[in-house]
């Protein structure tokens, strides 16, 4: 960050009668959204999505990036043994396309493979907690069986004294 925009900040701070200038949170142009700790969210059916698109695009890279893979291959081997420079850099190309597709095809796997088993972490996740807090409201609503007004004392040990 340029010296000049931290001076900028640190004014903007003050002329909002703030004296604390705030690194971790731009304010939402639209005047919502006042958490400080940003709205990133992601639900099951998102990463559903990225997944499917991931092993969608796998799919067709497998199936219509090489599509001209053998015709190319001997193209390169008949120039080639006509003694032609072309061959043996069509060859190349090819050989060079396929490990980059290889590389792409290993990334969408990947992806689809990580959305997945994010997918099922967090519902095991959401599972525990459900479970943890379900025990805590059985747990808390036993407290609820009081014997007078919240915040009292409960008479059988605290009696109230005579005067």
């Amino acid at each position: 960050m340029p010296w000049e925009e931290w001076n900028r900040l640190v004014a903007d701070a003050k002329d909002r009668g703030s004296t604390k200038a705030q690194l971790n949170h731009l304010a939402d142009p639209g005047g919502g959204g006042s958490s400080t700790y940003g709205d990133l969210k992601v639900s099951n059916a998102d990463l559903v999505r990225i997944g499917k698109e991931a092993h969608s695009l796998h799919d067709q890279l497998r199936t219509k990036a090489r599509v001209a893979q053998s015709a190319t291959e001997s193209a390169a081997a008949d120039l080639a043994k006509q003694d032609f420079r072309l061959g043996k850099a069509l060859k190349h190309v090819a050989r060079r396309w396929d490990e980059q597709l290889t590389s792409l095809r290993d990334a969408c796997a990947q992806i689809s493979h990580h959305m997945h088993v994010t997918q099922k972490i967090h519902a095991g996740d959401d599972g525990y907690i459900g479970r943890a807090m379900s025990s805590i409201d059985t747990l808390d609503a036993g407290f609820d069986d009081r014997v007078g007004e919240p915040g009292d004392k409960n008479p059988v040990y605290y009696p109230k004294k005579k005067r």
